[in-house]
C-alpha cells in the first residue's frame, strides 16, 4: 500500500472518491440517512421548521429530498446526541460543490453543512461541542483531506459563532446562488 502524503492533496490531477462517513464517539453518533420512511420524513420536517428555512433555503417536497438523500456524491447524516437525532449534516467533496469555484480547492477538501432540527436544541451547545469531534473523524476518514469548509449565510450570526468555536476560521465573504456567504475553514 502507497504510503498517504498530505501533498498528494495538493496536486491538480489528483481525485478523490465519495466523500468519507465519519465515526464518532459517544455521546455522538452519525449514520447515513435513508431516503425513505423515518428519515426522509425527518430531514424534511426540519427543513420546513422556520430556524432551519431561513438560512437552508431547503424547504424542498419529500420527493426532492428522496432525490437528495439518494445522491453517492453527498452524504447526507442524521447525527444523533445521546441516542436522539438532533442535527442534519451533509459532507460532500468541495471542489464538485458550486462553493469549490470560490476558493482554490483542492480534490480532497470537503464541504460541510449543519443544521440543529429542532428549535428546542438551538443555543444548547450542540454545534460547538459536535465540530471537533466531527472534523476529527473526517480527517482521520479521508487522510488525504486538509480542509473542510462550511458556508453559512452571513446573516446567520448564531451558527457563525459556533462553527468558530467549534474551530473554523473566517476566510473570505463568497457570493453562492442565493445568498453572500462565509467561506469557513478548518484545517487538519
Amino acid at each position: 500500500m502507497k504510503p498517504v502524503s498530505h501533498l498528494d492533496s495538493y496536486r491538480k490531477h489528483a481525485t478523490a472518491g465519495a466523500p468519507p462517513i465519519p465515526e464518532l464517539t459517544h455521546p455522538w453518533e452519525a449514520r447515513v440517512a435513508r431516503s425513505d420512511g423515518y428519515d426522509l420524513h425527518l430531514v424534511h420536517r426540519w427543513h420546513q421548521a422556520p430556524h432551519v428555512a431561513a438560512f437552508a433555503r431547503r424547504a424542498w417536497t419529500l420527493p426532492q429530498w428522496k432525490t437528495q438523500l439518494d445522491r453517492d456524491d453527498v452524504r447526507t447524516l442524521l447525527i444523533s446526541w445521546h441516542g436522539r437525532p438532533v442535527i442534519h449534516a451533509e459532507v460532500y467533496r468541495a471542489a464538485r460543490n458550486v462553493v469549490g469555484s470560490s476558493y482554490q480547492a483542492r480534490p480532497h477538501d470537503l464541504g460541510l453543512t449543519v443544521a440543529v432540527g429542532e428549535l428546542a436544541m438551538t443555543d444548547q451547545g450542540l454545534v460547538r461541542s459536535l465540530l471537533p469531534r466531527l472534523t476529527d473523524a473526517l480527517f482521520e476518514a479521508d487522510p488525504h483531506c486538509t480542509r473542510i469548509v462550511l458556508d453559512p449565510d452571513v446573516r446567520n450570526t448564531r451558527a457563525i459563532r459556533s462553527f468558530e468555536a467549534g474551530g473554523f476560521v473566517a476566510a473570505d465573504e463568497i457570493m453562492l446562488p442565493g445568498k453572500v456567504a462565509l467561506l469557513m475553514v478548518c484545517k487538519r
